[in-house]
C-alpha cells in the first residue's frame, strides 16, 4: 500500500506541474483529465498486484481459472480495437469514457475498504473532468443539456458478493476499464491537439 501511495503522490506532483504550464483552458483540462485517468489505471494495476501477492499460488490459479469472460461494463458499446477507436467521433469517445467511469460508481463500494477509499474519490474527480471536457464543446453541452443521468449497469449478485474471487474479478475488470478510458482520452487529446506528442 505504501508503494501505491508513493506512486499517487508522484502523479499529483505531475498534475500540479502540468496545470502551471501556459496553455489554453481546453488543453489544461485535457492534461488534468489524462493525469487523473493515468492515476486510476496505475492504481488499479497496483491494487490488483497487491491483492495477488496476498494470496497463495493455489488461490491465484483458482481465481484465474474461474475469472468470468465479461465485466459489468461490457453492456456499454465501445470500440474493440485501435482501428475502431480511430473511427469514432470525439464526442462519442468522451461519452463512452463517461459511461465507463459512471458504471463504477456503485460497484467500487463493494471493494475492500482500503481499495474503496482510494478509488471512489478519484472516480468522482475523473467523472467531473470528463464532464468539463464535454462542456468545452458546445455541441456536447447541448447533447447533455437536459441533465439526464447516463444509464448504469444493472447490479446483481456479481457486485454483492464479498468473496475473495469476486474481489479479484472486480479489480481485474476495473483495471481493464481504466485502460479503455485512458486509451479513448489519449485519442481525443491527440485529435484536438495535433501538436501533442502522440503515436497512432
Amino acid at each position: 500500500m505504501d508503494r501505491v501511495i508513493l506512486l499517487l503522490s508522484l502523479l499529483s506532483v505531475g498534475m500540479s506541474t502540468a496545470s502551471s504550464q501556459p496553455i489554453t483552458e481546453s488543453h489544461r483540462l485535457f492534461s488534468i483529465a489524462m493525469l487523473r485517468v493515468q492515476n486510476l489505471h496505475l492504481l488499479s494495476h497496483e491494487l490488483l498486484s497487491e491483492f495477488e501477492r496476498s494470496q497463495t499460488e493455489e488461490q491465484r490459479q483458482v481465481n484465474k481459472m474461474f475469472l468470468q469472460d465479461f465485466c459489468n461494463s461490457d453492456y456499454i458499446i465501445s470500440p474493440i480495437d485501435k482501428h475502431e477507436t480511430q473511427l469514432i467521433s470525439v464526442l462519442n469517445l468522451l461519452s463512452i469514457s463517461l459511461r465507463l467511469v459512471e458504471s463504477w460508481e456503485f460497484p467500487s463500494r463493494s471493494l475492500p475498504v482500503g481499495s474503496r477509499n482510494l478509488i471512489s474519490p478519484k472516480l468522482t474527480e475523473l467523472k467531473t473532468g470528463i464532464q468539463l471536457l464535454m462542456k468545452v464543446n458546445q455541441d456536447a453541452a447541448e447533447m447533455f443539456a437536459d441533465g439526464s443521468p447516463l444509464p448504469l449497469a444493472p447490479t446483481g449478485n456479481y457486485y454483492q458478493s464479498s468473496s475473495m474471487r469476486r474481489t479479484y474479478e472486480l479489480l481485474s475488470c476495473f483495471k481493464k476499464d481504466m485502460h479503455k478510458v485512458e486509451t479513448y482520452l489519449s485519442v481525443v487529446k491527440c485529435r484536438l491537439f495535433p501538436e501533442t506528442n502522440c503515436t497512432s
